[in-house]
């Protein structure tokens, strides 16, 4: 390969969502565009046209998006492009590296079924690979690539290492049918070149093309990019991931409460290591990218990880960026947007939020006593922490914070004071409170409540669960 700009590209089949493999494979190729200086580009393959849809391909973009993966230049339709792969195949017929075939559907299959029925190899040898032109009939043909018959094709994978085929087990593939469409394996290679690709980085379910996408290139004379096939994602039991084991689009991930840089951050470790590294930021994921940190083994979905990885991004997250990625939740699950009220409430509890929430969820819960209004309704856990003897502790501590200052000693002080004299610890003061506060039996430290709702709205919570 010479020393020209690195060009990657993600090709997407818009046939359904975006789903968690497709979004990482997305990753790799835009790292490692972005950590060499390259080129990202999208293609959107959409020659199936019975399976193709907008919808499809509107929440691919939707799901690239959310995932900050933009792409240089406009997003390509291979289906707009099959005069141009109709025009290669000719050249390919026109240089003697592919032939018309002749041989129909039903021919194809009837010599097969002996085939199998004799327990001889299934493999279709076109009889029209070597036969005189002036003895072709007048009627639709194929073109069919002519594949080296002894020997052995191999390829240099950069994931894989050196990949080899005897050359007797590839067919001719067709690469342009008899109604003149184009297949798959020639538009790829075509759409790769014309578009300058260098590095084809996609899923390992696509190793055995490369043998035979390569013949294409060296039938056009093209530079054959180079290869690295990537292992395919597994569910924590092993197997290929499937919808047994949860959301699988890229969208659900986002309505789940994980924030965008944690997803990106847990997809770039599925399958690809930097030393020990688990956390870390674009930045050093842009820096730190190479296919050599690739491994061979599927990776393996774990939920688990990705919450743990998702803590740690809440809570080194600025408030701003915070704040679009609750936007983006909300809407990712219908629900109503946060009022300007809400926001700067919720701007100011931030610090007491973000250490220990796991997902956007998460912190919203949390932030209830910000987000809510009155009266609070105490939850099922709250309520039993509001029972009489509470209630009337409460109403001692009431004149205390009335006198208080405000400031975090004196309103440890004041509470401390009523917990001792009641001879209790002050935690179990601080179960009533927050009951009271809240309305739930999670949430920040009360004193930390008590000082992003102020000293009116603390007194007037504190009246409403003493009735």
């Amino acid at each position: 390969m010479p020393d020209t700009q690195v060009v990657t590209r993600f090709a997407p089949s818009p046939t359904g969502f975006l789903h968690i493999g497709g979004a990482r494979t997305a990753l790799f190729n835009w790292l490692f565009a972005r950590g060499n200086g390259g080129k990202f580009l999208l293609r959107i393959e959409d020659t199936d046209r019975a399976r193709s849809t907008p919808e499809a391909t509107e929440a691919i973009l939707k799901g690239m998006e959310w995932l900050g993966l933009d792409y240089d230049g406009e997003a390509v339709s291979q289906a707009s492009r099959t005069d141009r792969h109709a025009e290669v195949a000719h050249e390919m017929l026109a240089s003697g590296h592919a032939y018309k075939c002749f041989s129909t559907q039903d021919e194809i299959a009837a010599f097969r079924e002996q085939a199998k029925a004799e327990g001889r190899s299934t493999l279709f040898r076109s009889p029209w690979r070597d036969t005189d032109p002036a003895s072709h009939p007048d009627q639709p043909y194929a073109i069919r690539v002519k594949a080296p018959r002894e020997g052995e094709s191999v390829i240099g994978d950069q994931v894989q290492g050196r990949v080899a085929w005897k050359n007797e087990t590839l067919d001719d593939m067709i690469v342009l049918r008899s109604d003149g469409t184009p297949t798959y394996m020639l538009a790829v290679v075509v759409d790769d070149h014309d578009m300058g690709v260098t590095h084809v980085i996609r899923g390992d379910d696509h190793l055995a093309n490369a043998a035979r996408q390569t013949m294409v290139y060296d039938a056009m004379g093209w530079q054959v990019p180079v290869w690295a096939h990537i292992p395919l994602i597994h569910g924590p039991d092993g197997k290929k991931l499937s919808k047994r084991h949860g959301a699988l689009g890229v969208s659900e991930y986002q309505a789940l409460g994980y924030p965008t840089p944690a997803m990106r951050n847990y997809l770039a470790r599925l399958g690809w290591s930097h030393g020990d590294d688990e956390f870390f930021t674009d930045a050093q994921a842009k820096e730190w990218f190479d296919l050599d940190g690739i491994g061979k083994s599927p990776a393996r979905f774990d939920f688990k990880k990705l919450e743990n990885l998702s803590s740690q991004h809440i809570a080194q997250m600025d408030d701003a960026a915070l704040l679009h990625e609750i936007d983006g939740y909300l809407a990712s699950r219908d629900e109503n947007a946060l009022s300007v009220g809400q926001k700067d409430a919720l701007s100011r509890a931030m610090y007491c939020l973000k250490d220990r929430a796991r997902t956007l969820g998460d912190l919203l819960e949390k932030a209830h006593f910000v987000l809510g209004s009155r009266p609070f309704e105490p939850d099922e856990k709250a309520s039993k922490a509001l029972d009489n003897v509470s209630r009337r502790i409460l109403s001692e501590l009431t004149p205390h914070l009335q006198n208080a200052s405000w400031s975090r000693d004196d309103l440890e002080e004041a509470v401390t004071k009523v917990a001792e004299a009641h001879d209790l610890k002050l935690g179990k003061l601080a179960g009533p409170l927050r009951a009271a506060l809240a309305g739930r039996a999670v949430s920040p430290s009360v004193f930390d409540m008590m000082l992003i709702i102020g000293r009116d709205e603390t007194l007037a919570r504190i009246e409403d669960a003493k009735i």
